[in-house]
């Protein structure tokens, strides 16, 4: 999993996940929506508070769609396709992260 915390990060981020995320994740911060211009595969969405509780979940957003601001979000993390329903993530459950700090994609 990736983290892209600044704007150039976030941007590049994007760039990096025009194909289809497999075995990827990408942590946007702080972001609390997403146009999903250059996504071109539906992906599953989580909106995260600061503290990584979530507070909206969303599988199978479709490419060249916006979601709106969430209330309250601090992070967006961008997750493959089914990962939602595979890994059972629920709405109040409190997230860790483990991120990829080498330049592989």
């Amino acid at each position: 999993m990736k983290h892209a915390d600044t704007f150039w990060k976030r941007f590049m981020g994007r760039i990096s996940h025009n194909g289809q995320l497999v075995n990827k994740g990408l942590l946007l911060t702080p972001c609390n929506s997403l146009r999903m211009f250059i996504i071109r595969h539906p992906i599953d969405v989580i909106f995260l508070t600061k503290s990584n509780r979530v507070i909206k979940s969303m599988s199978y957003r479709r490419p060249w769609r916006v979601v709106p601001p969430v209330k309250n979000a601090h992070s967006t993390l961008i997750l493959p396709l089914g990962t939602i329903k595979k890994e059972k993530i629920r709405v109040d459950d409190t997230l860790q992260f483990n991120f990829n700090t080498t330049n592989e994609s």
